[in-house]
């Protein structure tokens, strides 16, 4: 049986995908036929109230922004068909709190944001054929969760809208005081207490800079949008810059920043995440080395993969806590008393950048202080 009735296990389930765009109905019929399902395309709303009409399905796939009758409008019809009951999941390019509630106020048992990944596609319609083969009392628990789910899941979009409050509204401030602040240096009879102020507000801004950066980038990778954009970059050159521009840290703490590269050293990887994971390695490292010590920046590679390491003579990092300290907001206990810190998101999001290059980053072994090793291939896995 079938619209509101169990389904025979033997039976092949049938699907309808109803979306404007045909891509994205190949996408789905790609990803579900042949996992052994008759999936039927519409391309418009009313198309899918008169397909719905003819024939039994078991799940429906509705796009939200179609032209004319909308996926919410349609989704009202639909429940008024026989066998309207059928699971829908909505497909949408929305990602926000509003489409979200208007989704489960609609009757959308699911919710599924595009680019749809064709694994989470799959798995979220097995589970929905899976609940219509289930007893009453069963679903009624499934369903329990998934409320719960669901509130879980708005809590998420609301984590992601204040990193986008974080993100947008905060970075013209941000430029604004470095700007002022750098004015303040620049003027030739500012005392010099209020000269050495207006630097390390400077200085701050653009920790806090990074720190906005890195809070949007780790909120891309949780939806899997952080991609790696690759071309050519001069290994040996950036990792320059990132010495000089962190020079001024070094010396304040009397800390020695040694480059080990070889010249000419060139690699395709996306310059704007591999220069900040420079950054992030490089003042990690620096936080950590006591006065007198070093950090160095090491760099080697083959035909197939990028090899560069960021040491310091620093506490070191224990090898059971190699793993925790790519966590946000994590600060370890090292040694007697003293700590290695993840205050911010830094080391997180170096774990986000190679990943999105489809490389890793591990805590090396190292025989004084810690050495960071990132690997990188020179295409990215599927």
């Amino acid at each position: 049986m079938v619209n509101g009735a169990e389904v025979h296990p033997t039976l092949r389930a049938r699907v309808l995908v109803v979306d404007d765009n045909a891509t994205n109905r190949l996408l789905v019929v790609e990803t579900l036929a042949p996992e052994g399902m008759d999936v039927v395309e519409a391309g418009s709303g009313p198309e899918a109230l008169a397909t719905f009409a003819a024939t039994p399905f078991d799940v429906v796939l509705l796009d939200v922004r179609m032209p004319g009758l909308d996926g919410f409008a349609t989704l009202e019809r639909l429940r008024a068909l026989p066998g309207g009951d059928v699971p829908v999941v909505f497909l949408t390019a929305l990602r926000d709190i509003e489409t979200f509630d208007r989704a489960r106020a609609a009757g959308a048992l699911d919710f599924l944001t595009k680019p749809v990944q064709p694994t989470e596609l799959l798995s979220r319609v097995e589970v929905l054929l899976r609940l219509r083969r289930l007893g009453a009392e069963v679903r009624d628990q499934l369903d329990e969760i998934r409320r719960q789910r669901d509130d879980l899941l708005r809590v998420q979009l609301q984590k992601e809208r204040l990193a986008a409050f974080v993100v947008h509204d905060l970075k013209n401030p941000l430029s604004a005081m470095r700007l002022h602040a750098t004015v303040l240096t620049r003027m030739p009879d500012l005392p010099p207490g209020a000269r050495e102020s207006a630097v390390a507000i400077r200085e701050q801004c653009d920790r806090l800079h990074h720190l906005v950066m890195n809070l949007l980038d780790l909120s891309k990778a949780d939806e899997g949008q952080l991609v790696a954009r690759r071309s050519e970059v001069d290994i040996d050159q950036l990792a320059r810059d990132v010495a000089t521009e962190l020079g001024v840290q070094a010396d304040a703490r009397r800390v020695t920043i040694v480059l080990e590269l070889a010249a000419g050293l060139r690699f395709a990887a996306d310059p704007d995440l591999l220069r900040r994971m420079l950054e992030n390695l490089v003042d990690n490292a620096l936080r950590h080395t006591p006065s007198g010590g070093r950090v160095s920046i090491e760099a080697q590679a083959a035909a197939t993969q990028l090899v560069l390491r960021v040491r310091d003579t620093g506490p070191g990092i224990p090898a059971q806590l190699a793993e925790r300290i790519f966590e946000p907001f994590v600060q370890l206990e090292i040694g007697t008393g003293a700590t290695r810190s993840g205050r911010g998101l830094g080391l997180s999001f170096c774990r986000a950048a190679v990943t999105a290059h489809g490389g890793t980053i591990v805590v090396a072994p190292s025989s004084t202080g810690a050495c960071f090793e990132i690997t990188i291939p020179s295409e990215t896995k599927a």
